[in-house]
């Protein structure tokens, strides 16, 4: 059985391997825009780790890191006392409900990786997997009795995320989880502060798309994170927009490998004393 520690240094490692897919994330955006290539969402950054060099062992290790960090997220919203004492009133709530949306997340990242790990031949993954996921999903919802609320649902609860991360980079208060006597450098901070920003507009942006397609019940105005990042390209001076964008993202993923180094982290996996 896991114990705590091991648990721990799961979720460290999770921190890390959420670090570089954001990274990948960033530079696939920014690259779209300055020199044409393809925007990749979450799923397509960890598909295009697959063909490098020792593709499988990176992808293992990275599907490690995102099933740590999906079993911390998972314990901190189901344990009675957790590591960073969510608390029990609406707020509170509402981070429980955040953790289990990221960890099930993760978990769908962990598993993708996963099985890009241990297929032979040919790993080819599309960039915008996680698209084609939302409109599927979409798709489902509509299909169910109140099926244009349900999915108005989804948007609101992205638009929930949304306002969390620019709660986050605007309070910059996430730089107290960071372990260490001294206080952070500044630019550790700025640099959290322009990655949660471009989280969320990337996060409002999908929460657009979802509250589209529950307005017109088409599951093709839906979509995820490429989708999102394709339509800020699509404004005016959306070169830009998307490089700014990809930036911050790609800050965003440097400030988690910061985390996985330096970030306060303990996991009590239930039963464990």
């Amino acid at each position: 059985m896991i114990s705590d520690a091991n648990a721990t240094l799961l979720a460290k490692l999770g921190f890390a391997a959420r670090g570089v897919v954001y990274i990948l994330v960033g530079w696939f955006a920014v690259d779209a825009a300055l020199r044409g290539g393809k925007i990749a969402d979450n799923q397509g950054a960890i598909g295009s780790m697959a063909d490098e060099a020792f593709g499988p062992v990176l992808l293992a290790i990275v599907a490690a890191g995102l099933l740590g960090y999906a079993v911390w997220r998972l314990t901190e919203a189901a344990a009675a006392a957790n590591p960073e004492q969510i608390g029990s009133d609406v707020e509170g709530s509402l981070k429980r409900i955040g953790h289990v949306v990221s960890g099930i997340a993760h978990l769908i990242l962990a598993w993708t990786a996963a099985k890009l790990a241990v297929k032979t031949g040919s790993r080819d993954v599309a960039v915008s997997p996680g698209d084609e996921s939302a409109r599927d999903w979409t798709a489902l919802l509509l299909d169910q009795p109140a099926g244009r609320v349900l999915v108005g649902a989804v948007a609101v609860g992205v638009l929930v995320a949304a306002f969390q991360q620019a709660q986050k980079a605007w309070r910059g208060d996430f730089i107290h989880d960071l372990r260490g006597d001294a206080p952070a450098p500044g630019y550790v901070c700025t640099m959290g502060r322009i990655g949660y920003g471009a989280r969320a507009l990337v996060f409002l942006i999908v929460a657009g798309l979802f509250g589209l397609a529950a307005w017109t019940a088409h599951a093709s105005d839906a979509g995820g994170v490429a989708e999102a990042l394709e339509r800020l390209q699509s404004q005016p001076g959306g070169k830009w927009l998307l490089a700014l964008t990809g930036i911050g993202l790609a800050l965003f993923g440097t400030y988690s490998l910061v985390e996985a180094r330096f970030r306060r982290i303990h996991v009590d996996l239930p039963g464990t004393d």
